[in-house]
C-alpha cells in the first residue's frame, strides 16, 4: 500500500475522533433523520458524504490557492451556503405553522431525493470544509512514497466511509425517535420548530465565522 502505516493509523484515530464530536453537519442530518426517518437521515449522509468526495477531489487539485489568490471567492461561497441553510430553517418553521390534522407517516416530512440533496448543497457550499480537507489530509500524505493523488483517494475513502458510518447511525436513530413523535401533532410541530431553529443557527453561525 502506497501509504505509511503510522501515519495511516494516525489518521484513523483523528477522524474517529472528529468524527464523534458533533458538529454542523452531524446535526444537520440529525435534523433530516428527525424529519424524514430513518431513510431521509441515511440519504441526507449519502450527500453529505458526495460533496465530501468532491472536497476530496477538490484538496487534491489544489483550490486552496485560489482562496488564497481570490480571498473574495470564500466569502462568496460562505455567505452562499449560509444564506441556503437560514432558507431551509425558515421553509420549516413556516412548515411549523402550516399545521396538520393527519398523522404523518414516518419519512413523509422530508423526502429522501430532497434529504440527499440539502446534505449535498449545505455541506458543498461550507467552504470551511474545503479549508479543513485541504488542510487536514496533507499531513498525513507522504510524498516520499509516491503516488500522492493514490494516498489522497485512500484517505478519502476512509474518511467518507467513517462518516457514513457514525452519521449514518446518528440519522437512523434520529429517524426513528422523529416517527415516533410524529404520532403527535403538538410533538410534531415543536419537532419542526427545533430543527428549523437549529438549521438557522448554523446558517447565522456560519455567516458570522471569519
Amino acid at each position: 500500500m502506497p501509504i505509511d502505516q503510522h501515519l495511516l493509523l494516525a489518521f484513523t484515530v483523528t477522524t474517529i475522533v472528529a468524527m464523534i464530536t458533533p458538529g454542523p453537519d452531524m446535526l444537520f442530518i440529525l435534523g433530516c433523520g428527525m424529519r424524514g426517518g430513518p431513510r431521509a437521515g441515511l440519504l441526507a449522509t449519502a450527500g453529505v458524504a458526495t460533496s465530501e468526495a468532491v472536497h476530496i477531489a477538490v484538496a487534491a487539485a489544489g483550490l486552496a490557492a485560489l482562496f488564497a489568490a481570490v480571498p473574495v471567492a470564500f466569502t462568496v461561497v460562505r455567505i452562499a451556503g449560509a444564506a441556503y441553510l437560514i432558507y431551509l430553517g425558515v421553509q420549516t418553521l413556516r412548515r411549523s405553522k402550516a399545521g396538520h390534522d393527519e398523522l404523518p407517516v414516518l419519512g413523509e416530512g422530508m423526502p429522501g431525493r430532497r434529504a440527499y440533496l440539502n446534505g449535498l448543497l449545505t455541506n458543498l457550499l461550507n467552504p470551511k470544509m474545503v479549508t479543513f480537507t485541504i488542510a487536514f489530509l496533507p499531513q498525513f500524505i507522504d510524498p516520499r512514497l509516491g503516488q500522492v493523488w493514490l494516498q489522497f483517494a485512500i484517505l478519502g475513502a476512509i474518511l467518507i466511509v467513517l462518516e457514513f458510518l457514525v452519521d449514518g447511525l446518528v440519522g437512523v436513530l434520529a429517524g426513528r425517535i422523529g416517527g415516533w413523535l410524529r404520532r403527535r401533532h403538538a410533538a410534531r410541530r415543536r419537532l419542526d420548530i427545533a430543527t428549523g431553529s437549529i438549521f438557522i443557527g448554523l446558517g447565522v453561525r456560519l455567516a458570522a465565522e471569519k
